[in-house]
């Protein structure tokens, strides 16, 4: 790669790992470890494809989209579903001054408890902002896919929550 190419890529895997590694924790459900390695291997598939990827109108939509579907791929694996221990490695601080921690850890929590696909929808919906179209494109499934996955994903997301984020809303 040229070094021009280079630089251009490196400034954009530095501008845009950050999102990437909090959008593929989502989709993990908190498993930051291999949120850190579903990041690493998309940035490697940009940096092979840099020179398409950096001709896209929206090279940041085309990053989550490879991000997207690198988890997607790494769910349709065998060995996606094996885990090493029950123990969880990384605990939260207990004298950390985030109140809003709990909440989060919750979330997390249910967002993990749904299906792949499902996780897919609502990060790339909610969190990610983008339309049933470009969800559907990341995704490589129909929009009424898309739309359909959203109210089961929504519905289930209730069911887990339950009453936990009455207790977090405001009087």
């Amino acid at each position: 790669m040229r070094q021009g190419r280079a630089e251009g890529y490196q400034e954009f895997a530095v501008a845009r790992a950050g999102h990437m590694y909090r959008s593929a924790c989502l989709l993990t459900g908190g498993d930051t470890h291999l949120a850190e390695d579903l990041v690493q291997e998309a940035l490697g598939r940009l940096y092979v494809n840099w020179h398409r990827v950096a001709k896209a109108d929206n090279p940041a939509g085309y990053a989550q989209t490879v991000l997207t579907r690198t988890f997607l791929a790494h769910q349709r694996r065998r060995s996606s579903g094996e885990r090493a221990t029950d123990v969880l490695p990384d605990l939260p601080d207990p004298h950390a001054a985030d109140a809003d921690t709990p909440l989060r850890l919750t979330l997390v929590e249910a967002l993990g408890q749904l299906s792949a696909k499902d996780r897919a929808v609502v990060v790339l919906r909610y969190w990610e902002d983008r339309s049933i179209e470009e969800t559907a494109e990341a995704m490589n499934v129909s929009s009424a896919a898309v739309r359909t996955r959203c109210v089961r994903a929504l519905a289930r997301l209730r069911v887990l929550l339950g009453d936990v984020l009455g207790e977090y809303a405001t009087p």
